[in-house]
C-alpha cells in the first residue's frame, strides 16, 4: 500500500480541490482535517468528499496544525495501519502534487526515516522573511540537537507508520508541533531523507496561517527560556567575580581561579534550579541530575578559569574576557544539559 497523504486545511479555496484531483491521478489516498473552517468554505469540503472521494475529518472549531496533524494520523493508523506512513503537506497550493509523490515514494522506499520535502532557500523568489526566518530556526535546530537540517519549516513530510504512538504523545497544538517532531526525530537520531522540492510562494506566502510572532515564540521557547536562565545566571557570575577581583584578589592565576570558583558555584546554584524546575522541567529526583549538573558545572568551570587565565595578557578587561569566553561554553552545555542531564525523563522516541 501507498503513503497516506494527511492535509490540515482551515479556509482552503479551489487550490487544495485542484492539488487533490491530482492526487487522485496518482492514487494516493488523502485524508482532508477540516481545522474549524469558516461555514461559508463547506463547499469545498463537500466536494472534496463527494466528488473527489477524501476523507474529511472535522474539528468543531479550529486547533491548530498539530492537533489537525494528530487527528489525521490516528485516523490513518487505525484505516490504513499497512500503509508504510503518512506525507503531510499544506493545503494553500505550496506543495506541488508531483513533490508530494517523490516524497510519498522515498517513504515507501525507506520506511525507518523521516523523509523532508527540502526547498532551496537561495531561490532569488524566496520571500526575505522566509528565507531568514527558516535560517534562524535551522541554526536554533543545530544548537538543539546537534544534527543539520537545512529546511526545519517544510510542511511537506513523509513520516513512518511504526511512529505513530509515539508521534501521538509530542506535545504541541500549531505550529510548534512540527518543530517537535524535527526535535525529537533529532534527539533519537532517526536519519533523515531529504527530497528537493519545488519552492513555491503565491502572493509572497500571505495566504500562510503562520503568525511570525506568535508561532515563533512557541518554536522558540524552550530555547529562549534556556537563554535568559544562562543570562540571569551569567550577571551573577560576572557581578560576584568583578565585585570579587576589586576587593578581595589580585589580577593572578590564582587569583583569577578563586574568584572564578566563588562566582561560579554561587550562579551555579542559581542556574540549576532554573534549568531543573523551570526551562526542562525535569522530574528525576534531585541526586542524579544535581550529580551530572555538578560534572558539568565543574567542568564549564574549569575551561573558564583556564581560557581566561591564558588570554588574561590580552589588552581586554578581565569581565569582557570573561563573557566572550562564557559564551562561547553557552553551546555546549545547552546541548549537554538538554540531551543528557535534563532531557532524561523525557521518552526516547525510537522507532520500532
Amino acid at each position: 500500500m501507498k503513503a497516506v497523504v494527511i492535509i490540515p486545511a482551515l479556509n482552503p479555496d479551489e487550490k487544495l480541490i485542484t492539488l487533490v484531483e491530482k492526487l487522485k491521478q496518482y492514487d494516493l489516498t488523502t485524508i482532508i482535517i477540516n481545522d474549524g473552517s469558516a461555514p461559508g468554505y463547506e463547499i469545498i469540503f463537500d466536494i472534496l468528499r463527494e466528488k473527489l472521494d477524501c476523507v474529511v475529518r472535522v474539528h468543531s472549531k479550529n486547533m491548530g496544525k498539530g492537533v489537525a496533524l494528530k487527528t489525521g494520523m490516528a485516523y490513518a493508523a487505525n484505516i490504513y495501519p499497512d500503509a508504510p506512513g503518512y506525507v503531510t503537506a499544506d493545503a494553500d497550493g505550496q506543495h506541488a502534487p508531483e513533490d508530494i509523490l517523490n516524497v510519498a515514494r522515498m517513504l515507501e522506499e525507506n520506511p525507518a526515516s523521516l523523509i523532508l520535502g527540502t526547498r532551496d532557500f537561495n531561490n532569488v523568489k524566496t520571500p526575505f522573511k522566509s528565507k531568514w526566518g527558516n535560517r534562524i530556526t535551522s541554526l536554533a535546530y543545530l544548537l538543539s540537537t546537534g544534527e543539520r537540517c537545512p529546511d526545519t519549516q517544510t510542511g511537506l513530510r513523509g513520516i513512518p507508520m511504526s511512529w505513530t504512538k509515539e508521534l501521538l504523545k509530542i506535545p504541541g497544538d500549531r505550529y510548534e508541533y512540527e518543530m517537535n517532531v524535527l526535535l525529537e526525530a533529532g534527539k533519537s537520531r532517526i536519519p533523515f531523507v531529504e527530497v528537493p522540492i519545488e519552492t513555491i510562494y503565491l502572493n509572497e506566502n500571505k495566504a500562510s496561517h503562520f503568525h511570525a510572532i506568535k508561532d515563533s515564540a512557541r518554536i522558540y521557547l524552550n530555547i529562549l527560556k534556556f537563554s535568559l536562565s544562562s543570562f540571569v545566571s551569567a550577571i551573577v557570575d560576572n557581578s560576584v567575580f568583578t565585585l570579587l577581583m576589586q576587593i578581595a584578589f589580585g589580577a593572578t592565576s590564582l587569583g583569577i581561579l578563586e574568584a572564578t570558583i566563588i562566582a561560579r558555584v554561587m550562579s551555579g546554584g542559581v542556574n540549576y534550579l532554573l534549568n531543573k524546575h523551570w526551562v526542562f522541567q525535569n522530574t528525576d529526583r534531585e541526586g542524579k541530575a544535581a550529580l551530572q549538573y555538578a560534572i558539568l558545572f565543574i567542568s564549564q568551570m574549569l575551561l573558564s578559569w583556564f581560557f581566561v587565565s591564558s588570554l588574561s595578557s590580552l589588552p581586554i578587561h578581565l569581565t569582557v574576557l570573561k563573557i566572550c569566553v562564557d559564551t562561547g561554553l553557552f553551546i555546549g552545555s545547552y546541548l549537554i544539559q538538554k540531551n543528557f542531564i535534563f532531557g532524561e525523563s523525557r521518552k526516547e522516541y525510537r522507532l520500532k
